[in-house]
């Protein structure tokens, strides 16, 4: 049960780390290279943590539930005749939430990286004939790395440990090692086996962080 809740939180962070970051990098792209109202795309970013993360967390319960938002508007369009039953209640729910909720976290570190670059450079590679898909695969994603790093280090690693998304909207499909963690702290009352859990888990996303950032590094230095 702890091998397979533990590759199974690790599994669930991947995801949301990949997805967070996949909705995460247009949108720095965008502030970055693309508008002049950057302060004002920040401070829209930052707007759903002027809320509580359990209301956000409820919201997309409301949002996927049996009768939520999802399903009445799928109805109302007369796309599905009744409810749908796989959008609550397991993995999936589970990494949207959490994508959701992550997503700023994702987005700054980017954009700061983006920011960064010279724009010297990205007009020397126009000059040597790069294309626009050339000179963002040659000079802007390899520069950009640091910050896909930074980003998907500071996704993951909470994410390993969350407990609240999973219990809201995971189900028991859902469950992730921190739940198992939490009980033995609180019902259970098993605070030697909770220790244990905690610093396997710690152990396990460290080893995983580290062997991230490596390949990351090695595949940014591949690219340039």
């Amino acid at each position: 049960l702890v091998r397979h809740l533990m590759l199974r939180s690790i599994a669930i962070a991947g995801a949301v780390t990949m997805a967070t970051v996949a909705l995460a990098y247009p949108i720095a792209y965008f502030i970055a290279f693309r508008t002049r109202k950057k302060t004002l795309w920040l401070l829209l970013i930052t707007i759903p943590f002027w809320s509580s993360y359990l209301l956000r967390v409820f919201s997309w319960k409301l949002i996927l539930g049996f009768n939520g938002v999802m399903n009445s508007a799928l109805i109302s369009l007369g796309l599905i005749e009744e409810p749908l039953t796989f959008l609550l209640y397991n993995e999936f729910a589970v990494v949207l939430t959490l994508a959701h909720a992550w997503a700023p976290f994702a987005i700054l570190p980017i954009y700061v990286s983006l920011q960064k670059i010279d724009r010297a450079l990205l007009e020397a590679a126009t000059d040597l004939g790069c294309s626009r898909l050339e000179r963002f695969f040659r000079v802007t994603l390899p520069l950009s790395v640091p910050g896909i790093i930074a980003g998907s280090l500071i996704i993951f690693i909470p994410t390993v440990g969350d407990y609240v998304t999973p219990s809201l909207v995971g189900g028991s499909q859902g469950k992730m090692i921190a739940n198992l963690i939490q009980v033995q702290f609180g019902p259970a009352n098993n605070w030697p086996l909770g220790a244990t859990l905690s610093l396997a888990a710690m152990a396990s996303v460290g080893l995983v962080a580290v062997l991230f950032v490596i390949l990351a590094t090695a595949l940014g230095r591949r690219i340039r």
